[in-house]
């Protein structure tokens, strides 16, 4: 007997080890394998021109704080608040988040409470009444409902985790929208103080100009000057007088295009030309902002990158849980409460009731539907990842281009400064000829007309060379501090 009962033990045993090895088996076959991020050929630094570096290794999340303009700041603010594109992706990532607590709920036990009263008769027909039993029955049934499914695969788990990684993606997606954002508000906002230069230029040409046709008309009157020089004057009057209509419709535009990105109402939009203030809106533009040896890897922070990386890891988390979807499923459901054919004796000790049960649940056929779902979730992890390899060539572009952009206009705003001085003193020379009676009056109005010319060019240059620093920005993901470089 005790033979008996030992080889029992042993054979329970035996069997024990065989069912925990199944289910570590199967577990290892339902959950996925672990994420390791893709490998990524970035060269070592950047490649920044030494002597556009600025000393300063640290720019924190507010970059635009390079340009040293407090109005600038204030626009900036105002558009982050009140942007609807911004406000839209922060909605996003509220939902989001409810996604992941919802996701999260599913691995917690359910409860809930239940009450219920019922009244039936039963029929004399039937035969099935009981002697001396009322035909007339009340019935009141109080429980608390436990239910929970056992996550021995991790499909629940893994289904959190991807809505974490959502979230996370979510979350990088609205820094992107940001980011793009204050670029594009800076752009406008310097496009805006360019247009006003522009246009200011032009309006003190123009009346320069009618000042020197008023002298000249007398002098006309006298027979100082021919119709033929006095015609070229009015021509050349009329030549700057007819740029500014272009110039003012650009700059109305331009106010226009900022008031959206302010999220400004159709009235509100109209105000802003009253708004802006009258600082002075040439100087010296912001220098190149990446110090030399920047590590390439911060392009990797990049919100675009970073999502793309999220959405990655959901798909390879989805991908397990669908897998795991194939195996049983066990779910635990119990109740505790009370039953009582009268509300008085519903809470008392002999109307107690309670239950407890085991369930397990195992998909045989489902017409190919749990394979087609893993199917889905491999195609779609593949598209994750071409998506992330994809940014990561864009975003590297993205830098290339605007490191060589911000070069560039530096230089072109340097030869454009160089060409205005040198047009200013051209034509005080060319001026001061002509009262000598050394140069005629189409040396003066050569002189004048190639000067506005460089002026104008020279607001548009400052205005792009402002514009390739946003750029820059925005391709870098924001600001970034060199000593990350180490880590």
């Amino acid at each position: 007997m005790n033979k008996h009962a030992d080889s029992l033990s042993i054979g329970r045993a035996r069997a024990g080890v065989v069912a925990a090895a199944a289910v570590a088996l199967l577990t290892a076959c339902a959950g996925g394998p672990g994420y390791q991020r893709p490998a990524s050929e970035l060269p070592a630094t950047w490649n920044v021109p030494e002597q556009g570096a600025v000393s300063s290794s640290k720019v924190g999340a507010q970059w635009w704080k390079v340009y040293g303009d407090a109005r600038l700041d204030r626009v900036v603010d105002d558009a982050l608040g009140h942007n609807a594109n911004l406000l839209l992706a922060i909605a996003r990532v509220d939902e989001a988040r409810a996604q992941l607590g919802y996701a999260q709920s599913n691995q917690a036990p359910g409860v809930d409470a239940t009450f219920g009263r019922s009244r039936n008769e039963s029929s004399l027909r039937t035969g099935t009444l009981p002697p001396g039993a009322p035909r007339e029955r009340n019935d009141y049934r109080a429980a608390l409902n436990v239910s929970y499914e056992l996550d021995l695969w991790g499909r629940l788990r893994l289904l959190t985790d991807a809505a974490r990684a959502e979230l996370l993606a979510t979350e990088a997606a609205r820094e992107t929208v940001r980011i793009t954002l204050a670029a594009d508000v800076v752009q406008a906002y310097f496009a805006l103080r360019a247009l006003d230069l522009q246009v200011a230029t032009t309006r003190r040409t123009v009346a320069t100009r009618g000042e020197g046709i008023k002298l000249q008309q007398k002098r006309f009157d006298n027979g100082v000057i021919s119709g033929f020089e006095l015609a070229q004057l009015q021509s050349e009057l009329a030549a700057a007088e007819a740029q500014l209509p272009g110039l003012e419709r650009r700059r109305l535009q331009t106010e226009t295009a900022l008031g959206v990105l302010l999220g400004r109402t159709p009235q509100e939009i109209f105000a802003i030309s009253g708004e802006r203030a009258n600082a002075p809106v040439a100087g010296d533009p912001a220098p190149v902002v990446v110090p030399a040896g920047l590590p390439s890897e911060l392009l990797l922070r990049r919100p675009d990158i970073v999502r793309a990386e999220q959405n990655m890891i959901a798909a390879n988390a989805r991908i397990a849980a669908a897998r795991a979807s194939l195996f049983p499923s066990i779910t635990l459901t119990g109740f505790l409460g009370s039953e009582s054919a009268a509300m008085r004796d519903l809470f008392t000790g002999p109307a107690g009731i309670w239950s407890l049960a085991a369930g397990l649940a195992q998909p045989i056929f489902q017409g190919g539907r749990l394979r087609a779902g893993v199917d889905i979730a491999e195609a779609r992890e593949r598209q994750a990842l071409i998506q992330y390899q994809q940014a990561i060539q864009s975003a590297f572009k993205d830098v290339r281009d605007a490191l060589d952009g911000q070069t560039q206009a530096r230089q072109q705003f340097d030869a454009e400064s160089r060409r205005v001085l040198s047009l200013r003193e051209s034509l005080r020379l060319a001026r001061l000829r002509f009262d000598n009676g050394i140069a005629s009056q189409l040396d003066v109005l050569d002189a004048e007309r190639n000067l506005l010319s460089a002026e104008l060019n020279q607001a548009d240059a400052l205005r792009a060379q402002r514009a390739a620093v946003a750029d820059l920005f925005k391709a870098l993901g924001g600001g970034w501090e060199q000593a990350d470089a180490g880590k």
